[in-house]
């Protein structure tokens, strides 16, 4: 194919002129060309980059999406474990610490320590700081109440051992087997003296038994005396209850522990007798707290329905002779 060729009117000699093209032209051309092109390519480039998103970053962009559900969903996971510990905390305080008489844990001790907004400052930089620093700061309160807990439980167990020790070591059931009530011979209070024949204040309790029948701790201690030393007693065992109790058990027939042997609450210590000032087989059981005689009535409700308990207090309260 023939090559165009082209003409420019010539208005110097009015005349048309074939068209030369210089090199230098003709090099200019091209390169204003490339030029435009290097500057489309470009253009089309940058808006690549800039609002297009690469394979690796639609990957990052899903990833980061993620983490933040896996963020929020944590937050409200968050949300709900404190509640619980709220409520937690409030049961401490108000049955739990009320019920073994503990001084209720304040608020601001609850969550001691927990700073401001400086506390978490260097996760200024990071992306989603926010949610990141709440996250975070909602973790931290729950960990400071988990830790203030622990302690509080920490010491309503001690404080629940101290009262089981307290409870087992206090006066609770009979020292005789006496399911029927029937052993109630004499109780608490001025009763006619069986030999002197004349009202005399009475210590303690009378349980009539055969003689043998066996006699049981009523609370934990220690065997303070085991012996017939004292005056009208005969045989006698004394339990110190290490808290202010002691019980008393006389005119046994026999002993089945010795002096310095700890005891717990049913276990056999003796047999029924009727060794010193007594008229006939009988257990005479006396309580005692801080050095003063008391009822030992009071201190039957272990092993008694309110009922039995009712009927005994009638027994015991009747006016007669006691058995020593």
């Amino acid at each position: 194919m023939a090559k165009k060729v082209k003409y420019f009117y010539n208005p110097t000699n009015l005349r048309f002129e074939k068209l030369i093209t210089s090199g230098w032209v003709i090099f200019m051309r091209v390169f204003g060309w490339i030029c435009t092109a290097a500057a489309f390519a470009f253009i089309i480039i940058w808006i690549a980059y800039t609002y297009l998103d690469s394979p690796n970053e639609k990957y990052l962009k899903e990833q980061l999406s993620q983490m933040e559900f896996e963020y929020e969903l944590m937050s409200h996971k968050l949300d709900t474990m404190d509640l619980i510990m709220n409520e937690i905390a409030h049961r401490d305080d108000n049955i739990y610490r009320t019920i073994f008489e503990a001084e209720p844990i304040s608020r601001a001790e609850r969550v001691a320590g927990i700073g401001g907004s400086e506390r978490f400052k260097r996760l200024n930089k990071i992306d989603n700081a926010e949610l990141i620093k709440s996250t975070a700061s909602k973790l931290e309160l729950i960990r400071r109440k988990m830790v203030m807990q622990s302690r509080s439980f920490d010491e309503i167990s001690k404080l629940v051992e101290m009262k089981e020790e307290i409870l087992s070591a206090t006066p609770a059931i009979q020292p005789v087997s006496n399911k029927d009530l029937e052993r109630i011979a004499s109780g608490f209070g001025f009763r006619i003296h069986p030999i002197y024949k004349v009202p005399k204040f009475h210590e303690g309790i009378d349980f009539t038994a055969p003689k043998g029948t066996d006699v049981f701790a009523t609370a934990d201690g220690v065997v303070e005396q085991a012996d017939n030393k004292a005056s009208g007693f005969g045989n006698v065992i004394v339990i110190n209850h290490s808290n202010g109790y002691k019980t008393r058990y006389a005119h046994l027939n026999g002993f089945a522990v010795h002096a310095g042997e700890k005891v717990k609450r049913g276990e056999l210590i003796g047999y029924v007798g009727t060794t010193g000032l007594s008229t006939a087989p009988h257990l005479h059981y006396e309580v005692e707290k801080d050095g003063v005689k008391i009822d030992p009535i009071n201190f039957f409700y272990n092993d008694l329905s309110a009922e039995e308990y009712a009927r005994l207090i009638e027994l015991a309260n009747q006016s007669n002779q006691s058995y020593d």
